[in-house]
């Protein structure tokens, strides 16, 4: 009699934890996407951008220094019949001394559980719900094989569409150049360096690197999107040389 107390005590023990963990799991809530990519006609960001390229035919190394500003300019429908905004992008000099000239346009489209950019017919999956620690999903699979491809002869982009985009760790102050933004919620992308820094110039090296940083109520406020490889050229004239290139953005301005 005393085994089968004890049996249906422990069962009614077991029973009752079952709604603690089932409460539990439910309260769990996660940001909507709009906390960290609100869109609002006539909002606009302003970047700092410092532009890798390797001029005289991958032979040199260069910075070129400027600011872009993003403007949300119209609400739209998109081909698939969803609201989209509709992003104007100027450019200036990096002191903004010279007028703000256009500089394209690309598309924001906030679905139900992602958020997509579309420039120049690729579209990216930028950011995913749940919006947690270490959720992960494949941001490039809408891409074509070797996106940047007839720009670039590089094998950076060969694997692009299989990219693990991934949410790194929890929103936190992110601090870069002097200047420090709150409740930043960082997505990895890539990280795939070989021999790089180069101390041998006979040898093949490749830097793919690309990582963005959301703030919270603001949208965008960092990001390095840089891929380049180093070729040996071995025999060949010229010598070594680089082909890619690399974009640090941060941001400096927003309404």
């Amino acid at each position: 009699m005393k085994t089968t107390r004890y049996l249906i005590l422990l069962m009614v023990g077991l029973l009752a934890l079952i709604p603690s963990c089932s409460d539990k799991t439910e309260s769990l809530t996660f940001s909507p996407l709009s906390d960290y990519a609100p869109l609002t006609v006539g909002k606009y960001i302003t970047y700092r951008v410092d532009s890798l390229v390797f001029p005289n035919f991958g032979r040199n190394i260069e910075i070129r220094k400027y600011q872009v500003k993003h403007v949300i300019d119209a609400v739209f429908t998109d081909g698939m019949g969803r609201p989209s905004y509709r992003i104007l992008r100027y450019q200036t000099d990096s002191t903004a001394s010279r007028p703000w000239l256009p500089d394209g346009t690309y598309y924001l489209t906030p679905a139900s559980d992602q958020l997509e950019v579309v420039e120049d017919n690729r579209r990216i999956i930028k950011l995913h719900q749940p919006l947690r620690a270490e959720y992960s999903w494949k941001g490039n699979r809408f891409l074509p094989t070797d996106p940047y491809e007839p720009l670039y002869n590089f094998s950076n982009d060969d694997d692009m569409t299989n990219w693990v985009f991934r949410i790194d760790g929890t929103p936190a102050p992110f601090t870069y150049r002097g200047r420090t933004y709150n409740d930043v919620l960082t997505v990895e992308a890539a990280n795939d360096i070989l021999n790089v820094p180069i101390t041998n110039t006979n040898a093949f090296a490749s830097y793919t690197r690309s990582v963005e940083k959301f703030a919270k109520n603001i949208g965008l406020v960092y990001r390095q999107h840089e891929l380049w490889e180093h070729q040996p050229n071995t025999g060949g004239s010229g010598g070594p040389y680089k082909t890619g290139f690399g974009i640090t953005q941060w941001m400096i301005d927003h309404n």
